[in-house]
């Protein structure tokens, strides 16, 4: 099996690592629902927190949206409302979501992701 190598460019904000209750980005650690864009990291009030989803748009075309440590549905209003505004949304359990994420993440995408704990 060959490897590759990821690389991201300078400043960008992988996701480094997770488990119960965290995420470690860019170096940080982040207890709880973390929000995550190429170049900015933060908690987030998770999916109550839709302003924060919302002022995505304009900055990603696709946001990853993990839901913990299981696939689950999205709430269809919030749904709607992100791909209204024009974000593309791709619902996962948050292990894959930050997996995906990173392969996206070093190809320069304009991606973003909003992580619920596992």
């Amino acid at each position: 099996m060959n490897l590759i190598e990821v690389t991201f460019d300078d400043g960008a904000l992988p996701v480094e690592g997770y488990g119960p209750g965290f995420f470690r980005v860019g170096g940080k650690v982040f207890d709880g629902p973390v929000l995550i864009t190429p170049f900015a990291a933060r908690s987030w009030g998770g999916l109550a927190d839709r302003a924060a989803l919302m002022a995505l748009a304009g900055q990603a075309d696709v946001l990853f949206l993990g839901m913990g440590a299981e696939i689950a549905h999205a709430p269809a209003d919030l749904r709607k409302a992100l791909e209204a505004a024009g974000l593309g949304v791709e619902v996962m359990a948050s292990p894959p979501a930050a997996r995906t994420y990173n392969v996206l993440l070093s190809e320069g995408r304009r991606i973003a992701a909003a992580l619920l704990p596992v």
